[in-house]
């Protein structure tokens, strides 16, 4: 019974990951490159496309989330580049965005918006996050009170032995 629930997992988790390689197979041939495709609210993010004729230098785009940016022509010829930064606030979840340039060249693609990376310390219950001299002060003298514990139960064993 025991194989037969380890059997199920993996073959659910296999079915998991063949459902993943279609969308990435479509994200690779999609012609705009969104960078990163998970992006946390303020952090900027990077479109760019090859889709526009080579002599292009200008287009626009236009982000759900962030609104209007701009479109120039980057380090590598015929790519058009952009940034936007992703406002404070935006609520996590997918995010279009739409890039047209000339003559009449439209296309979309879409990210990812994810809430917020952590920040600072992290409260877990066990007193203030911040470090104070105080919480030290106790690990260290708990640290040797259990090295003096060992060193006293080392040293009243008769004859010293270990075993």
């Amino acid at each position: 019974m025991r194989y037969t629930h380890m059997g199920a997992s993996i073959g659910l988790a296999l079915g998991v990951l063949g459902l993943q390689i279609p969308a990435a197979a479509a994200a690779e041939d999609s012609d705009v490159s969104i960078e990163p495709w998970n992006a946390s609210p303020g952090s900027t993010v990077t479109v760019s496309t090859s889709v526009c004729d080579s002599d292009a230098d200008y287009g626009k785009g236009w982000s759900e989330a962030a609104g209007e940016f701009h479109l120039f022509q980057g380090d590598e010829e015929g790519v058009l580049t952009g940034q936007f930064q992703i406002p404070e606030g935006t609520e996590p979840g997918s995010d279009t965005v739409t890039l047209k340039c000339p003559p009449l060249t439209k296309v979309t693609g879409t990210y990812q918006v994810t809430g917020h990376a952590p920040n600072g310390s992290v409260n877990a219950g066990f007193g203030p996050a911040e470090d104070t001299g105080v919480g030290r002060a106790l690990g260290g003298a708990l640290l040797a009170m259990a090295a003096a514990g060992g060193v006293l139960w080392m040293c009243r064993r008769p004859n010293g032995n270990r075993t």
